[in-house]
């Protein structure tokens, strides 16, 4: 036999309080004591209660979704970090509703039409498609990752600093020419100070240095052709030199090591490789990769915080608006592994 299902009535009698005070737990528990918020939350506990999740839903129009949109999966550092948010369901019981865009605004649009009308209390968005001001005339909680966002919420890594440590331990390894491989980043991304943090450096130690910023391809055989032209040209222009590449993402990385050991069996002794995330891919590779961790696990805490933030202020009957959106950075730390440390 079935249990019975426990009503506001039920909780109302084992609590002593009125029925207009439990609803006033589930709808607005800002205006009860938390005393009382305690004694009901203990009283749901006792009689086994399970909320009616649609009711509830429609009786205050909190809908408990958190919208995602990225930009794709096959960077292994949006599917790592994509995991890591949603496993955060389990401290903080709110929904996903995921959207890859593909970086195509149109498409996009329509993603953040549809997740506006499903009514989401917060969105965490990693694409590049909309200005940061775009994004805040929505006026819901946003939070961004490792884009620009400047009227808006955000978390990234500190990209300088991580372009600094993998040029720095290059030249700690003797390597006679350091190169790039990035994509064209516009200034006001956060990830174009992995260019300028990597220039800076080798201009620094005055080491001969190329920047090998090209698109890169948006899917994986796009990306292969890409990256194998990238190692054809590095592999005859700097032949016997020992060349340091430090590559934008460990998926770059990967396929550029890949392609040293279909056309050598091996790492050749005058190259070293550096990526960046510590997505991973950078430990399963044929050989595991040196790289700088984005402590991903980090910044998607740290972004669903801030989301949690802005959206607990959004529920009380008199919100404040932050001021000013907050930025964190997140520190990012240098990996060694075979690739440079053989």
């Amino acid at each position: 036999m079935g249990k019975k299902k426990v009503t506001f009535a039920d909780i109302a009698k084992y609590t002593n309080f009125s029925k207009t005070t439990i609803s006033r737990y589930f709808n607005n528990p800002d205006s009860l004591t938390l005393e009382n918020q305690e004694k009901i939350a203990k009283a749901l506990d006792d009689l086994g209660y399970q909320e009616n999740k649609l009711a509830k839903v429609l009786a205050n129009g909190k809908s408990e979704f958190i919208g995602i949109i990225i930009p794709n999966l096959y960077l292994h550092y949006y599917s790592e970090m994509l995991n890591q948010l949603l496993s955060s369901y389990s401290d903080y019981h709110y929904k996903f509703l995921v959207f890859v865009s593909s970086d195509k605004k149109e498409l996009e649009q329509q993603y953040l039409d549809e997740l506006m009308s499903y009514k989401i209390e917060g969105l965490i968005i990693l694409s590049h498609t909309f200005s940061s001001e775009e994004l805040a005339s929505y006026h819901i909680p946003i939070v961004a990752i490792e884009r620009e966002a400047e009227h808006i919420c955000s978390v990234d890594t500190d990209n300088y600093m991580g372009a600094v440590q993998a040029t720095t331990l290059l030249i700690r390894n003797q390597c006679d020419v350091l190169i790039h491989v990035n994509v064209p980043v516009p200034e006001h991304v956060p990830a174009y100070n992995r260019i300028r943090g990597f220039e800076d450096t080798c201009k620094e130690h005055h080491i001969p240095y190329e920047l090998m910023l090209q698109d890169l391809g948006y899917t994986y055989e796009t990306t292969y052709i890409a990256i194998r032209q990238v190692f054809q040209k590095i592999d005859s222009t700097y032949s016997g030199k020992k060349k340091g590449i430090f590559l934008s993402n460990d998926t770059y990385a990967n396929i550029f090591l890949n392609l040293l050991f279909q056309k050598y069996g091996k790492l050749p002794e005058d190259y070293q490789i550096v990526g960046f995330d510590n997505s991973p891919i950078a430990n399963e590779a044929i050989l595991p990769i040196t790289t700088i961790g984005q402590q991903i696990d980090k910044i998607a805490k740290t972004a669903m915080e801030l989301l949690i933030l802005q959206m607990d202020e959004m529920k009380k009957r008199k919100p404040t608006p932050l001021e000013n959106p907050i930025h964190k950075q997140i520190t990012p730390v240098l990996i060694r592994r075979e690739t440079t440390d053989s």
